[in-house]
């Protein structure tokens, strides 16, 4: 099997990196696969992991069949992104192992893991979806408005009157701050 190694530190003053890399190499060794992709990198959980990236995107290329990480929290951001990419991995027939949490899609047990984390990843989007329509719901019964404000609809007059005063709809649009957009909906209404 091709293997891409994922080494993170949040940062620079962190040494771990070359630990983390030994232990995975051998782990890979010891598998009988090749690492083919090596990424190593410095970045918090918060910013733009863009060398992650290219390992996502050597999956989707179908470049490489696992990915290796140290310790799960190397990888993900939130257990939900955690678990949505997991899942998206899978259906790109990616497998994923952490090695610190002995997570390992490449086996059966491990592929049944895969499943249980997608049912409760759904059961989270579900969950969430559910929340937020009781929440409108909830608002509406109370006569607060939901959405985004209806600042054009409150133009309309001035929209048309620009309109026949010669006005074209970026310069409507400039005028009243609105998108061109709202301003063509306005007029072909």
């Amino acid at each position: 099997m091709r293997a891409a190694l994922y080494a993170r530190v949040s940062t620079r003053d962190q040494q771990t990196l070359p630990m983390q890399l030994k232990i995975m190499k051998e782990y890979v060794k010891n598998r009988g696969w090749e690492a083919v992709l090596q990424i190593e990198e410095t970045s918090s959980g918060i910013k733009k992991r863009e060398k992650r990236d290219q390992i996502l995107l050597a999956a989707r290329r179908r470049e490489i069949d696992v990915i290796v990480v140290w310790k799960l929290d190397r990888w993900g951001r939130s257990l939900v992104g955690l678990i949505n990419e997991l899942q998206d991995l899978t259906v790109l027939g990616v497998s994923f192992v952490s090695i610190t949490e002995a997570l390992d899609f490449t086996t059966p047990s491990g592929k049944a893991m895969a499943g249980m984390l997608a049912v409760f990843a759904q059961f989270e989007r579900d969950m969430l979806s559910e929340r937020v329509k009781a929440g409108i719901a909830h608002a509406r019964a109370k006569g607060k408005a939901h959405g985004r404000p209806k600042t054009a609809a409150l133009k309309v007059d001035k929209i048309k009157q620009m309109d026949k005063d010669g006005y074209n709809k970026s310069q409507i649009a400039r005028e009243l701050k609105i998108s061109r957009t709202s301003v063509r909906r306005a007029l072909n209404n």
